[in-house]
């Protein structure tokens, strides 16, 4: 069977900002994203965004999940579901569908969440409509 012309599912698509890495400005993904680094902007994710421990970021965060290890200062918006895991610490609002904080996580901020499970303030992130070649 021949193979037709297709893009690569947005679910696979998977990018790293690693250890020692500053980003100053915004970030915008179709796929998941996980940050090590430091970001001083706003990000916009399709999928799920994973901030590990050694990860910091300055400024919004917009995505379909998340799980936070390291620190955010900002506003923080998942459709779906949140993670605080045990050494995060969040200072800023955040929106969402489902939230989990484990203990030992620190959050300082609003928190506003769905009735059934998905916030009424956030759309889901659109991956861009990529030209098909032919």
């Amino acid at each position: 069977m021949a193979k037709t012309n297709e893009t690569e599912t947005t679910a696979k698509n998977i990018n790293l900002i690693g250890v020692g890495t500053e980003i100053t400005g915004n970030i915008v993904s179709s796929g998941d994203i996980r940050i090590d680094g430091e970001l001083n902007g706003n990000m916009k994710v399709a999928g799920k965004a994973v901030i590990g421990e050694t990860g910091k970021i300055k400024g919004e965060i917009t995505c379909k999940n998340a799980d936070v290890f390291g620190a955010v200062n900002g506003k923080i918006m998942v459709h779906e579901l949140l993670s605080l895991k045990s050494t995060s610490k969040v200072t800023g609002d955040i929106i969402v569908g489902k939230l989990a904080i484990e203990p030992g996580a620190q959050f300082t901020g609003h928190c506003e969440m769905a009735q059934g499970g998905h916030p009424a303030g956030i759309k889901p992130v659109q991956p861009e409509q990529q030209p098909t070649a032919k």
